[in-house]
């Protein structure tokens, strides 16, 4: 999931760099709202196995 906010976010930058600012705002956003996911899961996940004493 962090590689398509990556992804995402590179494609904002392309489609600004171009110009394109509609495109850039839109693949910005998605980019965000995957990152924010990613971390979601990323920390649930961390506290799920501390939970359960796996290392």
């Amino acid at each position: 999931m962090l590689h398509y906010a990556v992804v995402f976010f590179l494609i904002a930058l392309a489609a600004a760099l171009f110009g394109f600012t509609g495109i850039a705002a839109s693949a910005a956003g998605i980019a965000q709202i995957l990152f924010v996911v990613f971390l979601v899961l990323a920390v649930a996940t961390f506290l799920f196995n501390l939970l359960r004493g796996r290392p």
